[in-house]
C-alpha cells in the first residue's frame, strides 16, 4: 500500500462525501478510490467512515484523522511547490462554483484569459448561487457574496457587488410616484431570494439608515429571471449592476431610488485554508484579484451611488487579503 496515495483518497472522500466525488477529484476510478480507503482502514485497524447507500460520513475517529491528514497533505504540497522551478507550468483541474449573475457575461472572459496563461489547467465549473462549504463539496474556489460558512475557509474580497432599483419605462408610466423607499409598498416589487435582508430592507440616505418592510410579488434565486420580469414591465426590481448595465444604457430599464442604497456587499473568492498554498488556487485567486483591482467596468458605466453605503470604498483598496 502507498500510504500517501491512500491518505489522499481518504481526504477526498471525506471532502466530497462520496467515492464518485473523490474519483473525479483524483482522476481515478471509483473502485480504485474504494480500494485505497479500505487499505488505509485495514492498515489503521479502524473504521474511518459510516457508510450508507447514498453517502459516506466520517466516523469520530475518521474526523480526527482527517484533520491530521489535511495538515500532512498541505505540508507535502508546500514541499513540492518549494522544490519546483519558478517557471514550472501550473497543471491539473480547478473545481469552481460561481454565481450565475457573474458567470454569464463576465467570468467566462476571465476564465479564458487565465486558461491562455496556464494551458495545462482545466476547469470544472458549477454555476449556482447555493451557499456551500467548498470542503464538503470538493471545490477549490467558490465565488460568492455570502460570508464563509466556517473558520476553515479563507475569504478574498474581489469587488463590490452593487445593485440598482430598476423598472421599465412602460411600468413607470402608469405606476404611482416612486420618490422614497416607503413608496415601494404601492408598487409591484420583485427581489432575489438570497439577499441577506430578506423582506426587511435597510436604506441609507444622508447618513441615516431606514428599514422598510416589503412584500414582494416575486422572489427568485435567478437574477436573470428577475431581469426579464422587470423588462416585461411587471415590477420594480433590485438587480445586480453587472447584469443591468446594458439595459440601463439602452433605455430598456430606468434606475429609480438612486439616492438610496442598501449596505455594501462584496463578491469574494472563498477557498479552504488547506488550499492556501496550492499553487493553482493561489495563482487563480491572485489573477482574479488583479483583474478586478479597479472599479468594474459595469459600475463605471452606471456611475456612483449618490451616497456610498457603509463599507463601500473609493477604488477597490479594501479588496485585499483578510
Amino acid at each position: 500500500m502507498d500510504l500517501m496515495v491512500s491518505i489522499e483518497a481518504f481526504c477526498r472522500v471525506a471532502e466530497t462525501g462520496s467515492l464518485g466525488g473523490a474519483s473525479r477529484r483524483i482522476g481515478v476510478a471509483k473502485s480504485v478510490v474504494a480500494t485505497r480507503v479500505r487499505q488505509l482502514e485495514k492498515h489503521l485497524a479502524v473504521a474511518l467512515f459510516h457508510r450508507s447507500a447514498r453517502a459516506m460520513k466520517l466516523s469520530e475517529l475518521g474526523s480526527k484523522y482527517y484533520v491530521q491528514c489535511q495538515d500532512l497533505l498541505l505540508r507535502a504540497e508546500e514541499l513540492s511547490a518549494h522544490t519546483q522551478e519558478d517557471n514550472t507550468a501550473l497543471s491539473g483541474t480547478l473545481f469552481i462554483q460561481v454565481l450565475p449573475g457573474f458567470a454569464l457575461g463576465h467570468f467566462s472572459a476571465a476564465l479564458a484569459d487565465f486558461g491562455k496563461e496556464n494551458p495545462e489547467i482545466s476547469f470544472e465549473v458549477t454555476v449556482s448561487d447555493r451557499l456551500v462549504d467548498p470542503v464538503h463539496e470538493g471545490l477549490d474556489v467558490v465565488l460568492q457574496i455570502y460570508p464563509p460558512v466556517s473558520d476553515s475557509l479563507v475569504e478574498r474580497k474581489l469587488f463590490p457587488h452593487r445593485g440598482a432599483f430598476c423598472a421599465s419605462p412602460g411600468y413607470l408610466a402608469s405606476a404611482p410616484p416612486l420618490n422614497e423607499p416607503a413608496d415601494l409598498a404601492r408598487h409591484q416589487f420583485a427581489r432575489y431570494s438570497y439577499y441577506p435582508w430578506s423582506d426587511r430592507w435597510p436604506f441609507w440616505h444622508d447618513g441615516v439608515c431606514t428599514e422598510v418592510k416589503l412584500s414582494p410579488i416575486l422572489k427568485t434565486n435567478s437574477v436573470h429571471l428577475l431581469l426579464e420580469y422587470a423588462r416585461a414591465g411587471a415590477c420594480v426590481a433590485y438587480l445586480p449592476t453587472m447584469i443591468t448595465v446594458n439595459d440601463l444604457a439602452e433605455g430598456r430599464l430606468v434606475r429609480v431610488l438612486s439616492d438610496y442604497s442598501p449596505p455594501q456587499l462584496w463578491l469574494s473568492a472563498v477557498y479552504p485554508v488547506s488550499h492556501r498554498s496550492t499553487r493553482k488556487v493561489k495563482a487563480f485567486v491572485e489573477f482574479l484579484a488583479h483583474r478586478f483591482s479597479r472599479e468594474p467596468q459595469w459600475d463605471a458605466l452606471i456611475g456612483p451611488d449618490a451616497e456610498p453605503p457603509p463599507g463601500s470604498v473609493t477604488g477597490l483598496a479594501a479588496a485585499s487579503n483578510p
